[in-house]
């Protein structure tokens, strides 16, 4: 994993869980005891089989390479991975949120162009706005540009 990437984010490996213990420490250049106690310590929880076995993904075999790479070569503690992986995935999950609202947002807007564009054509074919708890429009003599309401609550 490169400096500045993050190991939780969406361009990693299926997360299908497939190997078993041995298997996934082979491939992480590590020994089985230390996932049990990765897996103890909640850096990297593998998916539980109905028999209690342990089932790793691709994705968590580029995490034990993160955790392992962190520890040895950048040398933090394993509070200090745990911390790291945490805020990597409300990182993530704030990621994800930002680009829910951030679509959110443009569909919004463009709802907003959408009635202000039919607000404008309607205007200019003639037609009447619509105007909200209003009961009259008065336009006295003399005053062209000058538009009484009389509200529905006001006698």
């Amino acid at each position: 994993m490169t400096p500045g990437r993050s190991v939780l984010s969406g361009d990693l490996p299926d997360p299908t869980p497939v190997y078993v213990i041995s298997v996934a420490a082979q491939l992480a250049g590590m020994h089985p005891q230390t996932l049990r106690t990765y897996d103890r310590l909640g850096l990297v929880v593998p998916v539980r089989t109905t028999g209690r076995g342990r089932r790793y993904s691709a994705r968590d075999i580029a995490l034990l390479r993160e955790v392992q790479r962190l520890s040895q070569e950048e040398g933090v503690n394993l509070e200090g991975i745990r911390r790291i992986l945490e805020l990597e995935r409300l990182v993530a999950t704030l990621r994800e949120q930002a680009r829910g609202l951030a679509a959110e947002a443009m569909r919004a807007r463009a709802e907003v162009d959408h009635r202000v564009a039919e607000a404008h054509a309607s205007h200019r074919r003639g037609e009447l706005m619509p105007m909200t708890q209003a009961d009259v429009v008065l336009w006295p003599a003399g005053r062209r540009h000058s538009i009484w309401l009389r509200r529905r609550n006001q006698s």
